[in-house]
């Protein structure tokens, strides 16, 4: 009987160890020092709204179409609710007329964008499988390899675009989904305060510039992996 205690004790205490490290395997909350990689797809949907381009077509304005890229995003979580996440992506957007003159010919200009934002977050329900967050932070918009279309070149002559860079705030709100204990489902939406002014200097018309409010909001959804 002694024996049979005794082994089933010695059973008891194996089953605990091994029960221990496997428990703490399958945690899934969230921990100040967790990085966070995310890879997602998103759809940049600018809410534009533009000046007349002066001086020769006050009266005639501007669109923006939408984009669809990849994404990679890090978010370091400072604390088991406190992240800061910072978004890496470039986009390529058109602007086009919309009326008169300028919408006769369609298509501007082309640019790419880099808009790096920096958010911190609040995330609620850390330790659970289902974890939404909040954040805001800032944006710091670079406006690449801008270029007149070839509408624009035919109608005024060989033109040069130049769009100024844009510094404003964003807003933010996600959710993560467990689907393991290290892989994530990540849907996340942005809106992100840019504006910029485009100069267009042609041979036809001299030089003529419009603001451009773009103020997109950024769709994304994608995986994520807690390195």
């Amino acid at each position: 009987m002694k024996n049979r205690n005794l082994l089933a004790a010695t059973a008891m205490l194996g089953l605990a160890a091994i029960a221990t490290p496997a428990s703490a395997q399958e945690h899934t909350g969230l921990q100040g020092g967790d990085v966070l990689l995310r890879v997602r797809a998103i759809l940049v949907a600018p809410n534009e709204t533009t000046s007349g381009i002066t001086p020769s077509f006050p009266a005639e304005h501007a669109k923006v179409d939408n984009s669809v890229m990849p994404e990679v995003d890090l978010t370091y979580m400072a604390t088991e609710n406190i992240g800061f996440e910072l978004i890496a992506a470039v986009t390529k957007h058109s602007a086009s007329g919309v009326s008169g003159t300028t919408g006769s010919i369609g298509k501007l200009a082309s640019t790419w964008v880099l808009p790096p934002t920096l958010t911190a977050q609040y995330h609620f329900n850390p330790e659970g499988h289902v974890r939404p967050y909040v954040g805001a932070g800032v944006n710091y918009t670079v406006f690449i390899d801008e270029k007149a279309s070839d509408g624009l070149v035919a109608a005024v002559g060989p033109t040069r675009v130049h769009m100024s860079d844009s510094f404003g705030w964003a807003g933010q709100a996600g959710v993560d989904v467990d689907i393991s204990r290290r892989v994530f489902l990540n849907l996340d939406v942005k809106y992100i305060k840019i504006a910029t002014k485009a100069t267009l200097a042609t041979t036809a018309v001299g030089t003529q510039s419009v603001m451009v409010h773009l103020n997109p909001l950024v769709f994304g959804v994608g995986l994520g992996i807690r390195l």
